[in-house]
This record gives C-alpha cells, structure tokens and sequence, in this order.
C-alpha cells in the first residue's frame, strides 16, 4: 500500500522524501514499481471493469454473492472471494435504504378469510396459490398507488395495476391481468391481507366467479404475507428510494421497467436457485 502511495505522488513530490516519510528503501519502492504485474493482477485489472459494468446493468443491488453469480452466468469463471475483494477494491456497494410503511386500519369489513398458508410460502407447482398486496410511491404530484399479484412458485409478478386512488378498481385490475395471462384452476389460492381493497363484495365475488379461494394473513401481521411484501421491499430499495418523480406517470415508466424488464426476467432470486422468475418457470417446462 505504501509503495502504491508513493507511486501516486511521484510526479508531485521527491521520490527520496516520500519513501523517507513513510520510513521505505528507494531501491525496494523502484524494484516494486519496475516489476511486471503479476498474473493475478493482470487477471484483477481485467475483471474490474466487468464488474463494474454488471453492477450497474443489475442496478448496483447485487450483493458478492449474486454479482459473483452472474459473472459465472456471463461465461466467465472466478472464485466468490476474488469478486468480494474487487467489491471492496472498487467499492461496489449494494444499495439498500430501510422505509416504514404506513398502515391504515379499516372498520366495519365483513369478516377475513382464514389464513390458508400460515406462513409456509412454499407451493409445488405454478397457480396453485398467487399472493397479492398493494403500496403507495410518492411522486411530486402526489401518490401512485401500485398493486401486484405473484405466483408463490416461481415469485413472478403476473399481475399489477398502478392508480392514483388506492380502491377496489386498482386491485380488481391486478387481478383481470393475473387472470388474463394465467390459466386459473379451481381452488387455486388467492392471498392477501385483510385491506378494504381485497375484503370488498367486489373483490370477493370476482375471486368466487373465477373459482378461487380466499385467503388472508391475520391482522397487522405482515410475516403472513411475507413473500409480496418482500417484493415491495426489492423495488422500493431497489427502484422507488433512489428516485424523485416529476409527476405519476413518470414512476409508472419507472415502474412497468423494474417490473416486466427487470425483475421478472434479470434478477436473480436466492430462492429460486439463483435464477430470474421467468428462467425459473422455463426450466420447470422444459424439465
């Protein structure tokens, strides 16, 4: 490091000052400079800029493990400890900004469904339980509403809707494109909490006409509907908390981007082996 240093400083400063400063031999620091690069280093230098390329193509949210990850997926091969040390060479660092999110209670609901996953978020196969929520994104011209369902299977996000008014119509438009682009079985799970948007006749007879079964966590619990609150989690920390929007159409562009270019089709899940949703349900047809 010290050598380093003085390398730096060379052109500024006396070489025979700085290595009597930092208490080093001029021929050892001239021996260190004139020596050719090792191939680890060689191999280092040539690995920076990629990494620095795929931290900001997976926009700077990949830890050393999923940044490690995908370099392999790139095509090319390096240990997990090379990637944590040009991490913190190069000072690659995940963003990850902590929000509390706003509950309002609602009165005079009809009653809940009964929690029917009690928190075992795991499925053996696509549309046989979809998890639903919804959040509010700030935007210079007030709040965008955002609604999503996803397959607990495969964490794809196969309905949303976005609104400026946080009412059943949001919700119900999540669901028309769950429904839509999924074929629906009978008995298959619909999951959420108990809000006015999901606890509505509306809701509810449009869950019944398509032969769903209710679901929803218990109240004020959000670990029972963990898996969509995470996904809010990923796209705040991930999206929302970095950006300032103008107006809500903006954070709808935004948004739809995260959404259908970004997290269901790029972004590696731990969960699902370290592929992206739509990976993950393509492997399963082909298997």
């Amino acid at each position: 490091m010290r050598y380093a240093f003085i390398r730096t400083q060379e052109r500024a400063h006396r070489v025979t000052r700085l290595c009597a400063a930092l208490a080093v031999s001029r021929s050892g620091y001239y021996a260190w400079r004139d020596r050719p690069a090792s191939a680890r280093t060689v191999e280092d230098q040539r690995l920076l800029p990629v990494l620095h390329r795929l931290h900001q193509q997976m926009r700077e949210e990949y830890g050393t493990i999923k940044l490690w990850r995908a370099l392999n997926r790139s095509g090319i091969r390096c240990g997990r400890h090379r990637v944590a040390r040009l991490r913190k060479l190069a000072g690659l660092e995940a963003r990850r900004i902590r929000r509390f999110r706003v509950i309002v209670e609602h009165h005079q609901l009809p009653p809940p469904a009964p929690n029917l996953l009690q928190q075992r978020f795991v499925t053996p196969t696509l549309n046989r339980v979809w998890v639903g929520d919804f959040t509010a994104v700030p935007t210079r011209a007030g709040w965008l509403y955002v609604a999503v369902l996803l397959d607990l299977y495969s964490r794809r996000v196969i309905g949303w809707a976005m609104s400026a008014k946080p009412d059943q119509h949001l919700t119900l438009a999540a669901l028309a494109m769950a429904a839509q682009q999924r074929r629906v079985q009978p008995g298959l799970i619909h999951h959420s909490d108990q809000g006015a948007q999901y606890s509505c006749l509306a809701y509810q007879h449009r869950l019944a006409s398509l032969g769903m079964t209710p679901s929803m966590s218990r109240k004020g619990n959000c670990y029972d509907n963990a898996v969509a609150e995470s996904f809010f989690s990923t796209l705040k920390n991930e999206l929302i908390h970095h950006q300032t929007y103008q107006s809500r159409d903006d954070a709808s562009r935004e948004i739809f981007a995260f959404i259908e270019g970004f997290y269901n089709r790029q972004r590696l899940h731990q969960s699902l082996a370290y592929l992206s949703p739509l990976e993950f349900e393509r492997r399963i047809g082909d298997s």
